[in-house]
């Protein structure tokens, strides 16, 4: 596999994986409403503030997250399984309990109708990137490629994924009143069923990547 078409792999498969746990479209919705009482060039600022924050967040869990982990014992191949699986019941989650969801997110942004340091806590940390999306980026993480010189590329396509969707962020917040007049609560919700969909079926391949590479460790050491 060349680099540019293992950065392009892993860029593909970290887009669509973090926009579906991040989902802008359905936060920003919630973000129009809980600083309603803003100015509308305060609004606009502390949305590309949240990116920002977003974006570090997004990149530390992808680049140190797995590393950490094996640092405590735990291999790759448990941790591909266990971060399948929370992929997965969490994108469980956002196919059936789709207003559950936006309820804890808005329960959690509540504090930032007032205050004025609320870019990181709550409007990043938990609102917009929260332990589902470290989750989500750990487990993309571990799903690195066993070839040493496929791990790079993998590593550049997943940040390229993370700034993208730290733009759309952005983008997304600070137009979030446009967007509201534009989708409403009900199409956001449908777009949001169709990302989880798509996230579940990740979920399920990083799971699937995990037990696969347990069983054949397991069989390599059954043959030594």
């Amino acid at each position: 596999m060349t680099l540019l078409s293992a950065m392009i792999t892993s860029f593909l498969v970290a887009l669509p994986a973090l926009f579906s746990i991040v989902n802008p479209i359905g936060g920003a919705l919630i973000y129009s409403q809980i600083t309603i009482n803003r100015p509308q060039a305060e609004r606009r600022a502390l949305a590309w503030r949240v990116a920002m924050y977003s974006t570090i967040v997004m990149i530390t869990a992808l680049w140190i997250g797995a590393g950490l982990m094996s640092f405590f014992g735990v291999s790759i191949d448990a941790l591909r399984i266990a971060g399948g699986l929370v992929v997965a019941a969490s994108a469980w989650g956002m196919l059936y309990s789709p207003q559950e969801i936006e309820d804890r997110k808005q329960d959690h942004a509540a504090s930032a109708s007032s205050g004025s340091d609320v870019a990181f806590f709550p409007l990043t940390m938990p609102f917009t990137t929260g332990p589902g999306t470290i989750s989500v980026a750990i487990a993309l993480s571990a799903n690195r490629p066993s070839g040493e010189a496929d791990v790079l590329p993998h590593f550049i396509g997943a940040t390229a994924a993370a700034a993208v969707i730290a733009v759309v962020i952005g983008v997304c917040y600070s137009s979030a009143d446009r967007l509201v007049a534009l989708l409403g609560p009900a199409r956001a919700r449908v777009l949001t069923r169709l990302s989880a969909f798509l996230l579940l079926c990740i979920g399920v391949q990083i799971l699937l990547s995990g037990a696969q590479g347990a069983i054949t460790q397991t069989f390599d050491h059954l043959r030594v």
